[in-house]
């Protein structure tokens, strides 16, 4: 083994835990500090928050730029697709489409550290459609590319070739809706994203389903690749408290 491999192999990666939205319920507030708004708070304890909003609505330039200047530098942002390219344009035809959201999320700056695309269960892999829309998206974003896919197709070979191919990372969602067998990565990064077992978006996973949790984040970046994690069991705001145990036990330094 050479050195460099070597230091490359005792090297961490980024760990960017963190919840979709930054709600801070009464219950946790006391993990918090007091001033400041719900992101400016939030923001002082996780290192990443995931923007699903976006998927529903598109927001002003101006807000982008004001939530990016409201956390430190470090901070990351994950921003969902909108459902008009995801959904409805099955991510054909959309360049207009793309270039708002583009001009929109651009304004996040280096604090735009991905962006989400998450597919509907009924969205069959289009090979064609995929290998044309990926480089369109990419070119516009100068960020990590994430992909949920949600229908059987797209854990095909084909699909994975051509994730591996446009350096998408293939999320790892809980539950795992679509997905026939084990996880296949198509990049050294990894995107895990928490919906909630057994009520999906409800949920509170319980100790031992952290533990598994934190053991897997210290495996995916213990050779230095960047492993987001992200909390989407919101509906009960049971989301934050299961961040924070797995930040927790994994960058202890981080809680107030």
């Amino acid at each position: 083994m050479s050195d460099s491999t070597s230091t490359q192999a005792v090297s961490t990666g980024a760990r960017l835990i963190g919840c979709a939205g930054w709600s801070l319920h009464k219950d946790v507030a006391a993990a918090f500090p007091e001033d400041g708004s719900h992101l400016e708070r939030y923001a002082a304890v996780f290192p990443a928050v995931e923007i699903n909003s976006s998927f529903y609505r598109p927001h002003q330039p101006q807000t982008y730029a004001r939530w990016a200047a409201a956390v430190q530098p470090g901070f990351r942002f994950s921003v969902k697709l909108p459902k008009s390219i995801s959904h409805e344009a099955r991510l054909r035809d959309a360049d207009d489409l793309l270039d708002r959201f583009a001009f929109e999320v651009n304004h996040l700056g280096a604090k735009l550290g991905c962006v989400l695309v998450q597919l509907p269960p009924k969205g069959v892999f289009d090979e064609e459609a995929a290998r044309d829309f990926l480089p369109r998206l990419r070119a516009r974003v100068g960020c990590m590319l994430a992909l949920e896919a949600r229908h059987p197709t797209w854990f095909s070979e084909a699909a994975s070739a051509v994730l591996r191919e446009h350096g998408v990372t293939r999320v790892m969602a809980d539950p795992p809706a679509g997905q026939p067998g084990p996880h296949m990565p198509t990049t050294s990064a990894s995107y895990i994203r928490l919906h909630g077992t057994p009520r999906v978006y409800y949920s509170s996973y319980p100790p031992e389903a952290l533990a598994e949790v934190e053991q897997r984040i210290a495996s995916l970046t213990a050779n230095g690749a960047d492993c987001w994690c992200i909390f989407d069991n919101t509906a009960a705001f049971a989301a934050v408290p299961n961040a924070l145990e797995v930040l927790r036990a994994l960058q202890p330094a981080a809680i107030v």
